[in-house]
């Protein structure tokens, strides 16, 4: 029942950002030796197949979907975001490149405004601007840090607040573990095609890969579907506003093993724009769910992470 231990859901969700800012710098580093769409389909095919273990041996979750098209739709848009991500960790540090993807809860308030006719206050305005003012600090257009990498991020964040847009609309029609296997299908059954018919070796990519090399695509494959499965169990444990402010801890873990990994260390504007983002995020996710009428919390509506 939500609410009845809302610790342990907070430290699902922290657990969650731990499993995201560990995939992003595992994807990056692995990204230097190969080739970045077999990391994108090994991961989306883990989690194909880990759900049918898991639903397989759960008997009251099913396979079946009562809306295939808003699960196909749904799937391709989280794996444009996952897309975004997978690449742009390769062309900038991932710390910076979670912080603006975090602009995602301010994309879906002007989302929601624009094609589902929502009231935007001026407060809500006032968020989405202060949280583009911090991305502005993070990127310092002209400043030639970051040049067009920062695409990514920005993709990235529009996708997944279409997704957002999208789920929120159906997600009560639908199992989230049902829904979860679907996201992995749905991303294998597009991936496998383009992977084998594009320029990539894929097969040669994957023979010569060493024992070491698919542990790591077997640890981010892991880590994407198991980060996602925690937050479906925190949801049904805490209320989402309780949650919700701890979701940006994905930014710090992203800087803590960047650091590990690659020695990287944000700057201190870089510091002061993630700042900025984070709290006009976590605002306008919590003015979101403040004002939605009271309904039972569903984790595939409430995600506000995508890997």
């Amino acid at each position: 029942m939500t609410g009845r231990r809302p610790g342990l859901g907070i430290a699902l969700v922290l657990a969650m950002a731990a499993c995201f800012g560990t995939m992003d710098n595992s994807v990056r580093w692995l990204g230097a030796a190969l080739p970045v769409l077999v990391l994108l389909t090994v991961r989306y095919a883990f989690q194909a197949l880990a759900m049918t273990v898991w639903l397989a041996l759960d008997p009251k979750h099913g396979f079946r979907s009562a809306h295939p098209r808003f699960q196909a739709l749904r799937g391709a848009l989280l794996l444009a975001t996952s897309g975004f991500s997978f690449f742009g960790v390769q062309a900038m540090p991932v710390p910076e490149f979670t912080a603006i993807n975090m602009l995602t809860p301010v994309l879906v308030t002007l989302l929601a405004g624009w094609f589902l006719g929502e009231r935007v206050s001026r407060l809500r305005w006032l968020l989405v601007i202060g949280a583009f003012v911090g991305a502005l600090i993070v990127i310092r257009p002209g400043s030639g840090v970051f040049g067009w990498a920062v695409l990514f991020p920005l993709g990235g964040a529009f996708t997944y607040a279409s997704f957002q847009v999208l789920t929120s609309r159906m997600a009560a029609l639908e199992n989230p573990y049902t829904t979860h296997f679907w996201t992995g299908f749905t991303g294998t059954a597009i991936l496998l095609p383009l992977l084998f018919a594009g320029p990539v070796d894929a097969l040669g990519a994957l023979a010569a890969a060493t024992p070491a090399q698919w542990g790591w695509m077997m640890l981010i494959g892991l880590l994407g579907t198991g980060g996602h499965l925690m937050l479906i169990l925190a949801m049904g444990m805490a209320p989402t506003s309780t949650l919700m402010p701890f979701v940006y801890a994905q930014i710090g873990a992203a800087a803590l093993v960047g650091w590990i990994v690659f020695r990287h260390l944000p700057d201190g504007w870089a510091w002061v724009g993630m700042a900025v983002i984070a709290a006009c995020g976590a605002a306008s996710a919590w003015l979101n769910l403040k004002g939605a009428a009271p309904k039972p919390a569903s984790a595939v509506g409430a995600d506000t992470i995508a890997d």
